[in-house]
């Protein structure tokens, strides 16, 4: 019997897209229609990933580059956009989150040679921003009424290594 700790992480490919989008709607308030995934996948394949437990997928991150003024300060930037991550209840606590975030960031430093990465997290979504404090990354500055809810967000940001 297969260890029901032991995942993988692989690229997307779209054929898992009605999967990712179930994960997306049952864990994240924020949704997003079919194109905007497909659209992520066909501009960054590299750096949109699930994880598979036990041949099932129970996790996602799906980045984009973007060009523009760096979070850090370093000027005019390449950036690597963490636009979503999100894994299943009963897979959490495994440290799928965090090799998701890791093999991305890799991947967005490796194939398309981001300056830095960012994100937005929700101001109450303690463990994943502990988990992004715990890779590098810091609080750059609040969002005020973000997310569609109204809650503030956190712009995080990391300079790629």
């Amino acid at each position: 019997m297969e260890d029901s700790r032991s995942y993988t992480i692989r690229e997307f490919k779209p054929e898992d897209l009605e999967k990712v989008i179930e994960i997306n709607r049952k864990c994240l308030p924020e949704n997003y229609p079919p194109y905007f995934f497909m659209m992520q996948y066909y501009n960054c394949p590299k750096a949109f990933l699930v994880a598979e437990m036990n041949n099932e997928i129970v996790g996602y991150i799906m980045c984009r580059v973007e060009y523009g003024l760096s979070n850090l300060g370093l000027g005019v930037a390449k950036k690597g956009h963490i636009v979503s991550i999100a894994v299943m209840p009963h897979a959490r606590r495994r440290g799928i989150g965090k090799s998701l975030m890791l093999k991305a960031m890799e991947n967005l430093k490796r194939e398309y040679n981001v300056d830095e990465y960012f994100l937005e997290v929700r101001v109450s979504n303690n463990p994943a921003i502990s988990l992004y404090k715990k890779l590098g990354y810091k609080i750059v500055k609040i969002i005020k009424g973000y997310y569609l809810d109204g809650e503030d967000a956190y712009l995080m940001a990391k300079k790629a290594e």
